[in-house]
């Protein structure tokens, strides 16, 4: 009885080494399967470098309206918000004191005037002395600059806007007291913004007038502003070692305001580059590579130095060369050595990069 046991367990047992036997053998060669990838052949492209920065939006011209004098308001001939033209009446102050006193300073000026011209004829006859007749001449001066003065003191008291532009919020009413740097309002030409970024200085050889410039808004963010840069400051700041770029952008649907916070590229001329798309590079710490299939269509592991960046793609500096068939999709899947079966080939052209094509 005890040897019929002994053989049973026996037979159990290479049965068992049979069976997982021929599982290891299934693993072995399911892991020989080639994986499917899609592939890319490295071509040069067209590749633009862009200066991202952060900008502050400020008007075309800008101004603090304010009084000169301490009077109060007789009228105010605008709203919160108006667009005004240069010159229109904004505010009107009390003056009836002061076109009383100009019309007495007229009066004093005509009849100085007339003085003098009438002594002027007699000394032309020798009939007074020159000496009068000077001293009528200053009188009559004298009379046309007090005048002159008052009137000054007038326009004073009628507050216009000095261009074209959107004001702010009102911030008096009729019968209010204003003094001297009292505010009335702000009035800006938006019709033109002027963005101030700065820029590393290590940036500033690919600086110059005229480079076009992309802004964004996060209250837009499906719109794009376009732009041109206008001046670079004369200085790098000290501190940030950063140079203050000025760009300006047309904003005729008066959208940008200033203050307002816009996200900056700055774009450079195009230049030809190797590239590749972002699905296509591995990164191991700061190594990167990426998978290159051989003529028997296994892959080897290619480390490679990147270059700029851009939504999609990345400039392959070296490490690759064009022509070099790498893959795009399933790198997951692969290590040094796997073979591979193409799902699709895609010519790599820059904005087609990881569009695919099958292969003949």
């Amino acid at each position: 009885m005890r040897n019929a046991l002994v053989t049973v367990a026996l037979f159990a047992t290479v049965l068992l080494s049979a069976c997982g036997s021929g599982s290891g053998a299934d693993k072995k060669g399911g892991g020989n399967a080639p994986a499917t990838v899609t592939t890319t052949i490295l071509q040069p492209a067209p590749w633009s470098d862009t200066i991202d920065a952060i900008g502050t939006a400020h008007a075309r011209e800008s101004v603090t309206l304010t009084a000169k004098v301490s009077e109060t308001v007789q009228r105010v001939d605008f709203d919160s918000g108006e667009l005004v033209h240069a010159g229109q009446v904004l505010v009107t102050l009390s003056n009836a004191a002061d076109v009383a006193g100009l019309n007495e300073a007229a009066a004093n000026y005509r009849n100085a005037e007339q003085q003098f011209e009438r002594q002027q004829g007699l000394v032309a006859r020798q009939l007074i002395a020159a000496s009068a007749l000077d001293a009528l001449r200053a009188a009559r001066d004298a009379a046309k600059a007090h005048m002159d003065q008052i009137r000054s003191g007038l326009a004073d008291r009628v507050i216009t806007a000095p261009f074209d532009g959107v004001l702010g919020l009102r911030q008096v009413s009729p019968g209010s007291l204003v003094t001297p740097g009292t505010v009335i309002a702000t009035l800006d030409d938006v019709s033109l913004i002027k963005l101030d970024f700065p820029v590393p200085e290590r940036e500033l050889p690919a600086l110059a007038t005229g480079e076009p410039v992309i802004a964004r808004s996060e209250a837009y963010p499906e719109q794009t502003f376009d732009g041109t840069i206008t001046s670079l400051d004369s200085r790098v700041d000290p501190v940030t070692r950063a140079i203050t770029v000025q760009a300006e952008i047309a904003n005729p649907e008066r959208k940008l305001r200033p203050g307002m916070l816009l996200d900056v590229a700055v774009q450079q001329p195009p230049r030809t580059a190797l590239q590749v798309p972002e699905l296509a590079l591995q990164q191991i710490g700061a190594q990167a590579f990426v998978f290159r299939v051989g003529a028997d269509d296994k892959v080897e592991q290619v480390p490679v130095t990147i270059g700029a960046r851009r939504p999609g793609a990345v400039e392959i500096v070296s490490g690759a060369q064009a022509g070099d068939r790498v893959v795009v999709e399933g790198t997951v899947k692969l290590h040094p050595g796997s073979k591979i079966v193409e799902a699709g080939t895609a010519i790599n052209g820059g904005d087609d990069a990881g569009a695919k094509s099958k292969r003949g």
